[in-house]
């Protein structure tokens, strides 16, 4: 098993960091995880709320640099209560403050963004890989339509008919496909389900390959369509998802 949790955005203050994992590893009952990644470049408002808003509904947003965040991020790192360190929704922007940060210890080994067969992350992965980071894929199958979170008007993804064309062509699910497409593009794609018939299917995405027409087809479904564009950060100046990659 490998184990990741996430820093929210409402305790990255440095003194916080620390504290907040200990209360996951607490939670989980181990004494250290594998991965452990901030949420966001945006900090809030520290608090008991994980989403603190003023008296008109406006989220309370924090000034503290994601840099120092980074910093405390690295203690718990040589504290033994992490194995890696890594962020999430980080634009290439963002990513190399944190590489280019003096006495950093140690870089991010992960980026964590919404990627699929509509915002396929091209530039974004290419820059990744250039820095030798990894990128992993949430929503890799056009996300979970939460209704909180996701317009429901917006289109879904495994209905898309390129998608399924491809999908019968080989043979698999539309799914399968969307994992599998992901993969040969060197992502790491995240497949939430609580199903069992569909964590034993999504496992059969190593036992085919697309061909180079395949993927240059489904290549051709990207729109940069964003269905989680978290608009509750929207107000602060780290807003990640201004930028184009």
């Amino acid at each position: 098993m490998f184990i990741t949790t996430k820093l929210w955005c409402t305790f990255f203050r440095p003194e916080l960091v620390q504290p907040s994992l200990e209360k996951s590893l607490k939670k989980l009952q181990l004494d250290y995880v594998d991965l452990y990644i901030m949420h966001y470049p945006v900090p809030m408002k520290p608090g008991d709320n994980d989403f603190p808003v003023d008296e008109h509904g406006k989220s309370l947003l924090d000034t503290v640099d994601f840099c120092a965040t980074w910093e405390a991020l690295e203690k718990c790192k040589d504290a033994g209560l992490v194995k890696s360190i890594g962020v999430s929704n980080f634009n290439h922007r963002q990513l190399e403050r944190i590489l280019n940060k003096p006495g950093l210890k140690y870089k991010p080994v992960c980026n964590q963004v919404e990627c699929h067969l509509y915002l396929n992350q091209s530039k974004l992965l290419n820059y990744c890989k250039s820095k030798d980071i990894v990128l992993v894929a949430y929503g890799a199958l056009g996300t979970q339509r939460y209704k909180e979170w996701v317009d429901q008007n917006s289109p879904v993804l495994l209905h898309d008919p390129v998608l399924c064309d491809v999908a019968k062509k080989n043979n698999r699910s539309p799914a399968l496909i969307a994992l599998r497409y992901l993969l040969q593009r060197g992502v790491v794609p995240l497949a939430q389900s609580f199903k069992e018939n569909e964590m034993k299917e999504n496992l059969q995405v190593f036992e085919f390959q697309l061909s180079p027409e395949d993927m240059k087809t489904l290549d051709g479904l990207n729109k940069n369509f964003r269905y989680l564009a978290a608009e509750f950060l929207t107000d602060h100046p780290e807003y990640p998802f201004s930028e184009e990659y």
